[in-house]
């Protein structure tokens, strides 16, 4: 796109872009008034007071054509005219006249005047802007030097208004940008509110600005409100179908435990299979995202886990660069997290290692395994809940419902992260990085 690198030199914040809004106008409107400002006083005021003085420079020719110096000198003092015998300037030999750059109504003095008054050979507001001095040629051949102040052709204190116009958009851009800081004050508000939520933490928020971001504010804490709810009911609805289901399953357990041979055995490991899938039911409905986050060390959660799953006999390593630092986090929600992505390392095979990142604006937990590892293609259906990719990964070292990656997923999300799933360059089966935002 051939205007696309204006999206990117814009302010990507919005007090960046309201100010923007702010200064444009006001920048635009003084450029604006600036040269209409120049066109008035450097231009026609300069020209008007100009042609008053032509007048009695063209009187004082006449009286220079009579009789030269002596004869024009009555009329010259009154008039505030310095005479003096005509010079010849080096710099004339390549100009006949000569300002500085910037002097714009230098030059409309200087075509008046030639316009106006007859005889001027150079004229010269150069060498001293603050008076004009030209030379008179006269019909005898001999010329006259004649200077006069440069205040009797220009607009008197010109930069007052300029000082003016630049003090008053000042005043007024800080006037307007205070008035949008308290309009864009509950915004952020706002923002904050909800990306606390995100992350799992309930922050006190209530709406307050113009009608639109009150109305805005009362959506979020609404749709806030529904989903905690929600997240409650889910939670105890479950929370009952596992106290339910459990009953039944202790009663078979006791029964079994009394009977003998293979095909109890057999019965027992069923219900202990069973015991099993009610409970990673149960945490994945869980989730604690009502939990608010407590000060806790990454690397002590994960030493944790990767302890549990060595007593269960897993070959893990720990990989940990970020000892002792504290960060908020759910302890329990992050350990069942690393616990489900350590018992898919070890279910698919044979070791695992687990690394641990404290970062600047987030703490990542690396957990890789040797196994055939998943497809780029399935990666993102094996983190739906109840997904199972049983030609992807083997199943001969136990069965699972698809809950795991899941469940880790859902922690993540609940910490304003994600959970993301690559290949393992050391190990060659799976990486996923557990990805907690800080």
């Amino acid at each position: 796109m051939a205007f696309g690198w204006i999206k990117h030199a814009l302010p990507r914040g919005l007090y960046g872009r309201a100010a923007l809004i702010l200064v444009v106008p006001v920048v635009g409107l003084q450029l604006v008034v600036s040269a209409a400002f120049l066109q008035r006083h450097f231009e026609g005021v300069t020209e008007q007071m100009t042609r008053s003085i032509a007048l009695d420079l063209t009187l004082l020719h006449d009286r220079l054509e009579e009789g030269g110096i002596p004869a024009a000198q009555p009329i010259a003092g009154p008039l505030e005219f310095d005479l003096a015998p005509g010079t010849q300037p080096d710099w004339t030999a390549t100009q006949d006249s000569r300002r500085l750059f910037y002097d714009l109504s230098g030059r409309v003095v200087m075509r008046t005047l030639r316009e106006m008054v007859p005889g001027v050979t150079w004229i010269d507001i150069y060498e001293n802007d603050r008076v004009v001095k030209f030379n008179l040629a006269l019909g005898s051949g001999d010329s006259v030097d004649v200077t006069f102040s440069r205040r009797r052709v220009s607009a008197s204190n010109p930069h007052q208004l300029l000082v003016l116009m630049v003090a008053s958009g000042m005043l007024m851009t800080a006037i307007a940008y205070i008035f949008l800081r308290n309009q864009l004050r509950p915004i952020r508000r706002l923002a904050r509110a909800a990306e606390a939520f995100g992350k799992g933490q309930r922050v006190e928020y209530r709406p307050r600005g113009a009608l639109e971001v009150r109305a805005a504010g009362r959506a979020f804490l609404d749709m806030r409100s529904r989903i905690e709810q929600q997240m409650r009911e889910r939670t105890m609805m479950l929370s009952g179908v596992s106290h339910d289901l459990r009953t039944p399953l202790t009663r078979m357990r006791l029964a079994l435990s009394m009977a003998e041979g293979e095909e109890a055995e057999a019965l027992e490991r069923d219900v202990e299979e069973m015991e099993g899938l009610i409970g990673t039911f149960l945490d994945f409905a869980r989730g604690e995202a009502l939990d608010d986050p407590v000060p806790s060390d990454p690397v002590e959660i994960a030493t944790r886990a990767v302890e549990n799953a060595r007593r269960a006999g897993g070959e893990v390593e720990l990989v940990a660069d970020a000892q002792g630092q504290i960060v908020p986090l759910r302890p329990a929600a992050v350990g069942r997290a690393l616990a489900n992505l350590l018992s898919n390392a070890l279910r698919y095979g044979s070791r695992a290692r687990v690394s641990v990142h404290v970062l600047e604006r987030a703490v990542r937990f690396t957990v890789e395994d040797d196994g055939p590892g998943i497809p780029a293609s399935e990666r993102a259906r094996a983190l739906e809940p109840f997904s199972r990719l049983d030609d992807a990964r083997n199943q001969d070292r136990g069965l699972g419902v698809g809950l795991g990656l899941a469940i880790a997923s859902d922690v993540a999300r609940g910490h304003g992260g994600t959970l993301r799933l690559s290949d393992s360059a050391d190990l060659g089966g799976l990486r996923a990085d557990l990805v907690i935002a800080r």
